[in-house]
């Protein structure tokens, strides 16, 4: 088995925070120590500190990767957070372990297949080229620290061609599909999607925002006044965690409130 590397801090129960593409859990660094209970946000495989197997680096890889890992680390009544890639993880992983679910939440993440209509014209192009050329434009990590420069180029290339869009790659639309009727059906897992004023390279636009309120059981959108991009972890940091953070302490005040109900 290979393990990811991973950030941890806190105590309590488990909260999962994911990222998506180009970065990894660095992306989490001033979030994570805001947010109530054990933190946890591992590097996607080839990401960040985790290994960098020859493997395809397709969605069900690392979906497989991050089972692995929840189990190794025996996490149950979790709380996944996830950013871009990592929502779609997160909610695949959430459908797919409902048992161990406490609450999922979403900023700029990847929720539902697209048509090329949806997606936002300021990256049309560029993902136009990606799925054409088979490489990753030589602008694709501008705007980001530095940190993220030595990520693996595979797993950044491979996500980029996956984002599923028309259809394609029907192996992705299929699993994300999945998780959408899961989403939709699970009105008693408690689901969070933190929005900003959209920027110009904004992924979840109003229209994708609409489709979300009206597709999912659950789910609760705060729309924070600031403006933010796509890498809204990177942008927004301070009013991102604030979010996260009183979300989290009401889930924890109504698991206890539970709690005390069935003692009684």
């Amino acid at each position: 088995m290979t393990t990811l590397a991973f950030r941890s801090s806190g105590t309590g129960s488990p909260v999962v925070l994911l990222h998506g593409n180009p970065t990894s859990s660095y992306l989490w660094r001033t979030v994570m120590p805001v947010l109530p209970g054990r933190v946890l946000a591992p590097d996607l495989i080839g990401m960040g500190g985790s290994p960098r197997p020859n493997i395809a680096y397709t969605f069900d890889d690392h979906a497989h990767y991050l089972d692995e890992w929840f189990d190794a680390l025996g996490l149950d009544d979790v709380v996944l957070i996830g950013h871009d890639w990592g929502g779609a993880l997160a909610a695949d992983w959430a459908s797919r372990h409902p048992s161990r679910v406490r609450g999922l939440a979403f900023t700029e993440a990847v929720l539902k297949p697209m048509t090329w209509a949806e997606f936002p014209p300021a990256g049309a192009a560029v993902f136009r080229a990606i799925k054409a050329a088979d490489e990753l434009p030589a602008g694709f990590l501008s705007g980001l620290p530095p940190e993220y420069a030595t990520t693996f180029t595979r797993p950044l290339l491979q996500f980029a061609r996956s984002l599923p869009l028309d259809g394609e790659p029907p192996e992705v639309v299929a699993r994300i599909e999945a998780f959408g009727r899961w989403l939709a059906s699970s009105a008693d897992v408690p689901q969070l999607l933190v929005t900003f004023e959209p920027g110009a390279d904004t992924m979840l636009t109003p229209s994708m925002i609409d489709w979300c309120v009206a597709e999912f059981a659950s789910l609760e959108v705060v729309r924070r006044p600031e403006r933010a991009g796509h890498h809204t972890p990177e942008e927004q940091p301070a009013a991102l965690a604030e979010t996260l953070a009183a979300w989290l302490e009401r889930q924890n005040c109504r698991s206890d409130r539970r709690l005390l109900a069935g003692r009684g």
